[in-house]
Parts: C-alpha cells; sequence; structure tokens
C-alpha cells in the first residue's frame, strides 16, 4: 500500500481493533504475574516471540535484511525494549491494570512532541494539540472518576514503572521512524526487539525475585496468547501500519485501549462501570478525530 498523509477508514477500522487486542493484553499480563515473575515472563515472551519470527520468515523463503547502517540502531532498541517492558510488567505487578493503562497510554503525547521536533510533517497543529489533551482527558476521568468502578491499590513506584513503559514505546516508534530501521522489513524490527531483549531480561530476572510463583496451567495458555498473538502478530502488524500512516496518528489510537480495557473488565471479571465511562469514551472518540484530521493546507 502507498503512504497516507492521514488515517482512512481502513487504518480505522484496523486500529480499533488493534486497540481492543491491546486491552486484552494489560488483563492477561496482570493475570499471568500471578504464575510467573514479571520479568522471566518477558524474557520468555520475547525469546518466544523472536523464534516465531524467523521461524515465520524462512517458512515464506524470505531473510531477514540487515543492512549497513541498521545494527546499531537494532541493538539500541532492543535494550529500550528491555527497559520498556520491564517497567510494564514490574507496573502490572505493583499496581492496577487501569492505573497502569492510562500512563502507559500517554504514549501517543510523547510520540506526537517527539516526532514534531525528529519527524518531518508530523509537526503539532492546533486541531492535533486539543485532541490530544481531550483525548488523554478522557482516559484520566475514565480512570479517577470512581463511578467508573476503578479502584483499588496504588503504588508511586509502579506508576513511574507504568511511565518508563510509555516513553520507551514512545522511544521506539520514533527510531523505527526516524533512523535506517524504517527501511527493513516489519519482521527484522520485531526481531531486533525480541532477539536483544529475551536475552536481557533472562540475565536480569535472577536478580528480582523467584522465577516461578504459583504456576498454572492458564498461567502457560495466556503465554502462549502472549507470544503468538501480542508479541509476534500484532507487533509485526504495528510497525507494518507505520510504513504506512503517521506514526502520531497510528498512536493516537492507543487511547482506546484503556476504555476497552475498563469494558473487558466490566464483561469478563464482572467489574462495576457507571455513566462516566460513556463520557470518557466520547471524549476518546472526540480526541481522535481532531488528532486524524487533516491539516487545511494538506
Amino acid at each position: 500500500m502507498e503512504r497516507k498523509s492521514h488515517i482512512d477508514l481502513f487504518g480505522a477500522t484496523v486500529l480499533i481493533l488493534f486497540a481492543v487486542l491491546l486491552g486484552v493484553n494489560q488483563v492477561t499480563i496482570k493475570v499471568t504475574n500471578e504464575g510467573l515473575q514479571p520479568t522471566f515472563f518477558a524474557a520468555v515472551r520475547s525469546i518466544g516471540s523472536a523464534i516465531c519470527v524467523a521461524v515465520w520468515v524462512y517458512a515464506r523463503g524470505q531473510r531477514f535484511d540487515f543492512p549497513p547502517g541498521t545494527i546499531r540502531y537494532g541493538l539500541l532498541v532492543g535494550v529500550i525494549f528491555s527497559i520498556q517492558f520491564t517497567g510494564l510488567f514490574a507496573a502490572l505487578d505493583m499496581t492496577t491494570v487501569t492505573r497502569v493503562s492510562v500512563i502507559l497510554y500517554s504514549m501517543p503525547i510523547w510520540l506526537a512532541i517527539g516526532a514534531h521536533f525528529l519527524l518531518p510533517g508530523e509537526r503539532i497543529h492546533r486541531a492535533k494539540a486539543i485532541g490530544l489533551l481531550v483525548a488523554f482527558g478522557g482516559l484520566a476521568w475514565a480512570i479517577i472518576d470512581r463511578g467508573a468502578g476503578v479502584s483499588g491499590q496504588a503504588s508511586l513506584i509502579g506508576d513511574l514503572a507504568a511511565l518508563v513503559g510509555a516513553l520507551g514505546w514512545a522511544a521506539i516508534t520514533l527510531l523505527m521512524r526516524g533512523s535506517p530501521l524504517r527501511n527493513v522489513s516489519p519482521e527484522t524490527q520485531n526481531f531486533w526487539q525480541m532477539a536483544v531483549s529475551g536475552p536481557l531480561l533472562l540475565l536480569a530476572a535472577p536478580f528480582v525475585g523467584p522465577l516461578i510463583r504459583d504456576l498454572q496451567p492458564i498461567h502457560l495458555w495466556l503465554l502462549a496468547f502472549q507470544i503468538i498473538i501480542i508479541t509476534f502478530a500484532a507487533f509485526v502488524f504495528w510497525f507494518w501500519l507505520l510504513t504506512i500512516y503517521p506514526a502520531s496518528g497510528v498512536a493516537s489510537f492507543s487511547f482506546l485501549s484503556p476504555i476497552f480495557g475498563i469494558l473487558l473488565g466490566w464483561l469478563l471479571l464482572g467489574e462495576e462501570i457507571g455513566p462516566s465511562i460513556l463520557i470518557a469514551g466520547a471524549m476518546v472518540a472526540v480526541g481522535l478525530v481532531l488528532i486524524n484530521r487533516p491539516r487545511p493546507d494538506s
């Protein structure tokens, strides 16, 4: 597909479905942390996904592409990915899914700011700035308002860990778009993340605590879901979308994921939600329209 200047109907549809998947992701990580130590869980997930990507590439008769000038950026992306998911998994171990979600999905704000300075053609205009504020305000409302049924333990360290995850996610997206890695395949981009982060996280895991907690069959099923669907299929799809649509536009749809997370909590876990979630959802929708609205001069 040719590169587009804004999110079209196809892009909006698949990005909404992707946001649903990311909403499910937070819940599955939280549950799997009950059976596996978070850093060890992240390591196994990365190693498993690297194997999946390699099998996928070679089964199709293709090869990873490592052109000159990309290796150092690939290693850097893998290191940042390790830090990002150490933060995310630790955050989900120390605080609630909903608190992690609102902080993690502040990522589009950091990405939009970074893209404004680093990526040509992605400057923040007035409508985009207003959209970012409105969308994030909707998420904040959904999380802060106790009428939304969001309650539970809170941890300052957990919140800061989630912020590390958000900043890491934004940094990786900027590197994928602004470095020579933009010229390699999505599979190669994903492989760099997983192949580098897996060994690093595995080395760090024994220093964090026991690797196995109360491991049950459900945790193994969710681990397989994380490896095959999230870190393999979904991440490759994410990088493919970045080759077609503006980075800030793609990332902005992740604002929907915490909303879907809350709704899935109500549907699957019986958590209570109130009318404020509907208001928050409307704010997020309005924010996304403003963020992805083409500039008058485009």
